[in-house]
């Protein structure tokens, strides 16, 4: 897709017409991939000019200020990205026209009839495109809106598309699954790991980084702290200084996890962290594939809160490997999960399963919290992507934005461009030298782009 506005941008320049105001391309993505897309065209189409149009990345004043009069500040803009929550409330989108409407994880719009499906296929375009993984999530009604957006009429109505897809005869519904298959065959690019015409085109391993908010009761405690510590900073040196720090630091992580982490509270309510809403969203789509997943946590009190709602998720029990766990249990552990049958998810603490585990049942790795060291990450993914692993990893790293989470990323993602001086020998980040006000200024909490959804 990124090559694809390339393209428009170069024709553009060659055939020396200067693009229109109202003829950005309009992305709509799920909140956690605003970040990713935005360093993806940084990074191998940094001569585009993108814009978020969300709280994340705007103040409140620059997006009234586009959506009050979006041809004349959006005029020199090649693509803006929203999310699918905006363009249901936002009217001024669908009144402008746009050269291309594309919608990643485009299962959003698979119930036709719900408000969020019918104000994305109101909005006026020059083309459309549907990226998915999962075209057919519950039953192939999906199908029939993704092209009812892409192609309306193609597929017939809702109603004819339905009879269609319900033959009484094997015989005859297979002819007619056949039929719309080659029918539905040029509008689909389709990309298969097992084909062997792109396999050498598709990387082995894939990290992302996956954009969390935080809850109300994330964001209030998390200024508490840093408040708090501003305060204690200003009596203190040396190393009465630095664990103080460090304890702040690790209380901030725990917060950024879930509330009841940092107040060693039992009852883990999954709406109180944006964290526990995003592992959901991937393991739906993981449910889909028969796919298996590990997930990290530098926490071991974390461990079983996450299998819980994970046993919930998947409706299956799965694996829970901390330092606790016995060396004998441990390798009966990894026997069951390496069963292709087997348990759907293994929960691991980070110092107890970051070296030594083969498991290359699972296709993907979710990092719930982040390492300081991007070395130790790397050490913990290593337990799907080695030797054996038939398939591509996907890696999803989670991020609170506005937090020292994502400043931490941001320096890990940027290291060989920072001053060697804030990593010590073995490559981790010397948080604890920094001075008062950078130390502040890192941690400090970005409510907009925090509580942003």
């Amino acid at each position: 897709v990124i090559t694809l506005l390339l393209q428009f941008k170069h024709a553009d320049r060659a055939s020396g017409k200067k693009l229109k105001a109202d003829s950005p391309t309009l992305l709509i993505l799920p909140t956690s991939l605003l970040g990713n897309w935005q360093r993806e065209i940084e990074k191998f189409a940094p001569g585009l000019k993108f814009q978020i149009w969300h709280r994340s990345m705007l103040n409140a004043k620059a997006m009234k200020s586009i959506a009050a009069d979006p041809q004349k500040t959006l005029a020199d803009v090649d693509v803006v990205a929203t999310t699918y929550g905006l363009v249901r409330r936002e009217k001024w989108l669908a009144e402008m026209k746009w050269r291309l409407v594309i919608l990643d994880e485009a299962q959003a719009i698979k119930n036709a009839g719900a408000a969020q499906t019918k104000s994305i296929k109101a909005i006026p375009c020059a083309g459309r495109i549907a990226l998915t993984g999962t075209p057919v999530e519950n039953h192939l009604g999906d199908l029939w809106s993704l092209f009812d957006f892409c192609l309306p009429g193609l597929l017939g109505t809702p109603a004819q598309f339905k009879k269609f897809v319900k033959a009484e005869d094997a015989k005859e519904l297979s002819q007619r699954l056949t039929s719309l298959r080659k029918l539905i065959q040029p509008y689909v690019l389709r990309r298969m790991k097992t084909d062997p015409r792109i396999i050498s085109d598709l990387p082995e391993k894939t990290e992302m980084r996956v954009d969390c908010g935080l809850t109300t009761t994330q964001a209030s405690l998390y200024q508490t702290i840093t408040d708090e510590l501003a305060k204690a900073l200003e009596d203190s040196e040396g190393i009465q200084r630095r664990g103080m720090v460090l304890a702040a630091l690790m209380q901030l992580k725990q917060i950024c996890n879930h509330p009841a982490l940092y107040l060693k509270q039992s009852e883990f309510e999954p709406k109180q962290s944006a964290k526990f809403s995003e592992l959901a969203s991937i393991c739906e789509t993981l449910i889909e594939k028969q796919e298996k997943v590990l997930v990290f946590s530098q926490f071991q009190s974390m461990c079983h809160p996450l299998s819980d709602f994970l046993a919930e998720t998947f409706g299956r029990s799965g694996l829970v490997l901390t330092g606790n766990t016995s060396t004998k249990k441990r390798s009966r552990m990894i026997d069951e999960f390496q069963q292709p049958n087997g348990p759907p998810f293994m929960v691991i603490s980070v110092k107890a399963g970051g070296t030594g585990l083969n498991l290359t049942q699972a296709s993907h790795v979710v990092h719930f919290d982040r390492w300081w060291n991007p070395a130790v990450e790397d050490q913990a993914t290593d337990r799907a992507f080695r030797i054996g692993q038939k398939r591509n990893v996907i890696v999803h790293k989670f991020v609170c934005r506005g937090t020292l989470e994502e400043r931490i990323d941001d320096m890990i993602r940027a290291k060989k461009q920072i001053s060697e001086e804030l990593f010590d020998s073995e490559g981790q980040i010397q948080l604890t030298e920094m001075t008062n006000d950078q130390l502040m200024k890192f941690i400090s909490l970005d409510l907009e782009k925090a509580s942003a959804n």
